[in-house]
C-alpha cells in the first residue's frame, strides 16, 4: 500500500486552519467523497443521485468544515443532508435509517477543541476500510474528478429532526421490560456532540439525571470534563450520591463508567462484566470477545475461566470492528471506552454501552462496584512521548536492544508495547508486569531511549 497522507487510524485529524485540516484541502476531499459515492451507487437498479450526511460536534472549526465539505459535495452534483451536532454513532445510525450514501463525521474525538478530524462512513454505517480510503485519497491529490456544468450541482438541506431520531434509535436498545426509574445517574457529556441527547435519552427512561457538560461554547469541548477528565464526575457521584455516573468523550464514541463511590470504570472492565452476561445468556456470539493489543492482560485471564476467548487486534475501534465482522462475533471493544455491541450498532457508541451496563444492573439489582470486581488489572505503565517523526521502531537499533532487555527481565508475567499514534504526532510506550514500580521504572527507561533515539519530549 502507498503511505497514506490523510487518513490514519481513525479518519483524518489535524489542527484546525493547520495541513490537512485546512479549507481548501477539505473542499478537495468533498469533491473526493461525493465523486467516489457517485461511481459506487448502490446496487438497486434505480436512478440515483448520491446523498451525503454531515455531522459535527461542536468545536468553533466545525462550521468552516461543514461548509467546505458541502460546498465539495454539492459542487459534484451529489446532496448533502446536515444534522448539527451529533455523536459520530449517531451519523452511523443516520446513514443507514435514512439510506444516505454515506455519512460524515467533523470531530476529533476526545482532542482538545482546537484540533479537529474527519471520518466516514459507508452506507451500511460501517467506517470505510483502508482500501476506500486511499481510492479517496487519490481523487484528492492524483485523479481530480471533472466537476459537472451548472445545471448538475447538488443542493444542501438541514434535517431538524435528526436528534429525535437518534433518541429513539438509542431507547430501542434499552430492554423493553426495564425502566431507569428509581436510579440517580451523573452524566458528563464532555460539552461535545451528545450534550442533548445523552441526558434526554437517560431521562425519558425514567432516571433522575445529573449533568456536567452540557453547554459547549466552541472552545470547551473535552476541557476537564468527560471520559479523559473524571475527576468532576466523580466528585459529583458522590455529591448526589448517585448510582452510576457516564463520561463520555467529545464525539460520544466512547464512554468510561464510575461505580457508586465515584471510581473509575474502564474499557476492559466494562467489557469483561458485559462479556459475563452476555455468556450467561446464551447471546455471545462464538464465545469470543475482541480487544486489542492495549487491554489489560488480566482480561484474558478473567474470561477464560469462564471459557471466552479474548482476540486481539491491533489498536483502533475499526479494526475492532472488521474482526468482529469477518468472524461474526457481537462484542468487542477499547480499553479506552470505544466498546461495540454490534447486534445493536455499527460503530463505538458510548450511550448504547451505558445502557447496556444500566441493564444489567436493573435486572440483577447489584450495585456497580460489585458487578465490576471481575478482574484485577496487572500495574500498567504508559508513558507518552512527543515526536517530530516516526521512523519505524524496528529500525533504531538501541532501543530495541532496550525493549529485548525489559522483556527478558519481565518474562510471561508482563509485556511491552510500544506504537506510533495513528493521529497525534505521539509514540505510546506501554509496560505491563506484576509490580507496579518495576514496571513503571522500565516504561520511563524505554520512553528515555525512545527520546534519545528520535529527538522526542515528554507529553
Amino acid at each position: 500500500m502507498t503511505e497514506r497522507r490523510l487518513f490514519g487510524t481513525d479518519g483524518i485529524r489535524g489542527v484546525a486552519n493547520e495541513y490537512p485540516m485546512t479549507p481548501d484541502v477539505v473542499v478537495r476531499l468533498g469533491q473526493a467523497i461525493a465523486h467516489y459515492f457517485s461511481e459506487h451507487p448502490p446496487d438497486n437498479g434505480s436512478e440515483h443521485r448520491t446523498r451525503i450526511l454531515i455531522g459535527k460536534d461542536t468545536r468553533l472549526s466545525g462550521y468552516m468544515f461543514e461548509s467546505g465539505l458541502a460546498s465539495g459535495i454539492t459542487s459534484m452534483g451529489a446532496n448533502v443532508q446536515l444534522v448539527g451536532p451529533l455523536p459520530t454513532p449517531a451519523i452511523s445510525s443516520l446513514t443507514t435509517g435514512m439510506r444516505a450514501d454515506a455519512g460524515i463525521v467533523i470531530s476529533a474525538s476526545h482532542n482538545p477543541y482546537k484540533d479537529n478530524g474527519i471520518k466516514i462512513f459507508g452506507r451500511d454505517g460501517y467506517k470505510l476500510p483502508d482500501s476506500e480510503e486511499a481510492q479517496i485519497e487519490e481523487y484528492v491529490f492524483e485523479d481530480r474528478p471533472p466537476r459537472p456544468d451548472s445545471e448538475h450541482i447538488g443542493k444542501a438541506t438541514r434535517i431538524d429532526d435528526a436528534a429525535g431520531r437518534y433518541i429513539v434509535f438509542l431507547k430501542n436498545t434499552f430492554p423493553r421490560d426495564l425502566a431507569l426509574d428509581g436510579l440517580r445517574v451523573v452524566v458528563d457529556c464532555a460539552n461535545g456532540a451528545a450534550y442533548k441527547v445523552a441526558p434526554a435519552v437517560l431521562s425519558e427512561l425514567g432516571a433522575e439525571v445529573f449533568t456536567i457538560g452540557t453547554n459547549p461554547d466552541g472552545t470547551n469541548i473535552n476541557h476537564e470534563c468527560g471520559s479523559t477528565h473524571t475527576k468532576r464526575a466523580s466528585e459529583r457521584v458522590r455529591e448526589t450520591r448517585a448510582d452510576l455516573g457516564i463520561t463520555l468523550d467529545g464525539d460520544a464514541d466512547r464512554v468510561i463508567l464510575l461505580d457508586e463511590d465515584g471510581e473509575v470504570i474502564d474499557g476492559d472492565k466494562i467489557l469483561a462484566l458485559c462479556a459475563l452476561h452476555l455468556k450467561e445468556r446464551g447471546a455471545l456470539a462464538e464465545d469470543t470477545l475482541v480487544a486489542t493489543v492495549m487491554s489489560n492482560i488480566a482480561l484474558d485471564r478473567a474470561l477464560e475461566d469462564h471459557g471466552i476467548d479474548v482476540v486481539r487486534t491491533q489498536v483502533g475501534d475499526r479494526y475492532v470492528v472488521e474482526t468482529m465482522r469477518e468472524h461474526g462475533y457481537n462484542l468487542g471493544g477499547e480499553q479506552s471506552g470505544h466498546l461495540i455491541f454490534n447486534d445493536h450498532t455499527t460503530t463505538g457508541d458510548g450511550m448504547i454501552a451505558a445502557l447496556q451496563v444500566l441493564a444489567i444492573m436493573k435486572r440483577r439489582e447489584k450495585p456497580l462496584s460489585e458487578l465490576a470486581d471481575v478482574l484485577e488489572p496487572f500495574p500498567q505503565t504508559l508513558v507518552n512521548v512527543t515526536v517530530s517523526s516516526k521512523p519505524p521502531l524496528e529500525e533504531l537499533e538501541d532501543f530495541q536492544e532496550a525493549v529485548d532487555d525489559v522483556e527478558q527481565q519481565l518474562g510471561r508475567e508482563g509485556r511491552v508495547l510500544v506504537r506510533y499514534s495513528g493521529t497525534e504526532p505521539v509514540a505510546r510506550v506501554m509496560v505491563e508486569g506484576p509490580d507496579p514500580d518495576i514496571v513503571r521504572g522500565h516504561a520511563e527507561l524505554l520512553a528515555d531511549t525512545l527520546r534519545d533515539a528520535i529527538g522526542g519530549t515528554p507529553s
